[in-house]
């Protein structure tokens, strides 16, 4: 299917930027809204939620109007910029976190593992845990300033992220893989690394983006929905209610399937890959639309591709 071919080539050419591109001179700063992993050395740039706790860590409460100020605020614009211009196909389509989920899920086809689905009540209890993460990053970051608790309590929710442990994988370093000695808090952190990152794989092994569904990023995004220039959109009149949207979901959304009024079908999960676009036989049913424009739409056409391709 010629969706899925494009968006297999711009995730990997957004992993190699993404993960090499400092070593060219490219350096996009502490703004960017996927998994582009600070640990990893000579990345592009930074995930947004690193330059969060980073900036109160630094003490953004006590300089709010010095320079840590003003960088956070310069930051903090460009991120909205970035989700404004591409909301969540950051997720779907650039995240190099993203993409190692994706080639995982490959593996367990390409072994012939059905995928553990988890039901549309089950996904609903979860939902909120991604939320929760999100405001406990800025809360503890806040909280260890505040109190001057040690260094090493900065940077809470990166210090926990699989992303630590498996990005500089692809940059030969395996450090972070082993505990750290160096004092209690670094041997807390590390130990709770590793346990999270185990559990972490196992799920993803066993459902197609696993850690999305936990992942505060993702979280952050969707309250900036508002703002986003790229929406999923249906045709309700037009559905032939075949299911075949919430079958291919990797998400295991039920809304774009569910939905028989509202022409607004971006769900919080969503993460604007188009897998339900292709997938859907219905004309014009479903698109990926970008400031009212259809970037791309479901036809006949796009759906006999994906069965035949199987992807």
């Amino acid at each position: 299917m010629l969706l899925n071919r494009i968006r297999f080539i711009a995730q990997h050419l957004a992993f190699a930027f993404l993960m090499y591109g400092g070593r060219l001179g490219i350096f996009l700063g502490h703004s960017l809204p996927c998994f582009a992993c600070p640990y990893v050395a000579g990345c592009a740039g930074h995930c947004y939620l690193m330059g969060v706790q980073g900036f109160i860590g630094l003490g953004l409460g006590a300089k709010l109007f010095g320079l840590v100020g003003l960088k956070a605020l310069g930051y903090f614009v460009l991120f909205i910029v970035f989700v404004a211009l591409l909301g969540k196909a950051w997720c779907g389509w650039l995240c190099p976190f993203g993409l190692v989920q994706d080639w995982i899920s490959a593996l367990r086809k390409k072994i012939g593992l059905r995928e553990s689905r988890i039901s549309p009540k089950n996904m609903a209890r979860l939902a909120w845990i991604k939320y929760a993460l999100l405001v406990l990053l800025v809360f503890f970051s806040l909280f260890a300033t505040l109190v001057s608790l040690h260094t090493d309590f900065n940077l809470p929710f990166c210090n926990i992220c699989p992303g630590k442990a498996l990005m500089p994988l692809f940059v030969g370093e395996t450090k972070y893989l082993s505990l750290d000695l160096t004092n209690p808090i670094t041997i807390f952190y590390s130990a709770t690394l590793l346990i999270v990152t185990g559990s972490m794989l196992a799920g993803m092994f066993f459902k197609d983006r696993f850690f999305c569904i936990f992942c505060p990023m993702l979280a952050l995004i969707h309250l900036l929905k508002p703002i986003s220039a790229l929406r999923l959109v249906k045709e309700p009149h037009s559905c032939k209610g075949c299911g075949a949207c919430r079958r291919v979901c990797p998400m295991g959304i039920e809304k774009v399937y569910s939905e028989k009024g509202k022409r607004d079908v971006q769900a919080a999960d969503c993460l604007n890959c188009g897998t339900c676009v292709g997938a859907c036989a219905s004309d014009r049913t479903l698109g990926l639309r970008w400031l009212g424009k259809n970037l791309v739409a479901s036809s006949r056409r796009l759906a006999l591709g994906l069965k035949r391709g199987k992807a």
